[in-house]
């Protein structure tokens, strides 16, 4: 594994290949290959997410339904036009792959199977719910600027006090999170009445860090 250098949207996954490499895509001469990526939770429940890798860094390597690998890189966005409408689709860009076949060693690694932290910046105004259960919700989504004026724009999702603290955010205002990334089945009806499933993948915030001193507020908001 390489190290990990300061970045402002960095993911750490392990889990299993629940799928065979499709080739995605290719720039300037490179093909990139995607694969989804069975991830444990904490509960006996699983996230399976997209992973988009360049197939230089899998040159000789296994990459098959069944193996166990970690990747580090960082959840991008870009945009698909889906059933007349532009639709966010996000996946898991690559930055370097892990393979091992020792046990204990894979047992170490699931230890922590999900990781993401995030720098950016809050692009639409949050929206505050409760459950029917009465959990606390606020729905997010930041803007986190990578090289070349492009940007990624992540869903989050704040718990608890996390969801009251974000209830209170406004567009512009700068954060750090750190948290997990996961996918939610729901339902969609189309114009014509068919209900489809579709799959979202968004951030599950456990900690958030509110940049005081980089925000767009006018001084009166900031006292509490």
């Amino acid at each position: 594994m390489v190290d990990k250098i300061i970045d402002t949207n960095m993911v750490t996954i392990v889990g299993k290949i629940v799928s065979e490499k499709e080739f995605s895509h290719e720039m300037y001469g490179e093909g990139f290959y995607s694969f989804s990526l069975e991830v444990p939770r904490l509960s006996e429940s699983v996230d399976i997410l997209p992973v988009t890798i360049s197939e230089r860094l899998i040159v000789n390597m296994d990459i098959r339904k069944g193996r166990y690998v970690l990747v580090e890189g960082q959840l991008r966005s870009y945009n698909r036009y889906i059933d007349n409408s532009n639709k966010l689709v996000l996946t898991v860009f690559a930055r370097d792959i892990y393979m091992t076949e020792d046990d204990e060693e894979l047992k170490e690694l699931l230890k922590k199977p999900n990781e993401i932290y995030v720098d950016g910046y809050i692009c639409k105004t949050p929206i505050y719910r409760t459950t029917p259960f009465g959990r606390e919700i606020t729905d997010l989504l930041v803007a986190v600027n990578r090289p070349y004026n492009k940007s990624d724009y992540i869903p989050c999702i704040a718990w608890g006090r996390n969801a009251r603290f974000c209830q209170r955010l406004l567009i512009g205002d700068h954060v750090r999170l750190w948290g997990r990334i996961q996918s939610r089945e729901y339902q969609k009806k189309l114009n014509n009445g068919e209900i489809i499933s579709r799959v979202a993948y968004e951030v599950s915030i456990s900690k958030l860090e509110y940049i005081k001193n980089d925000n767009n507020r006018d001084g009166k908001e900031d006292e509490e």
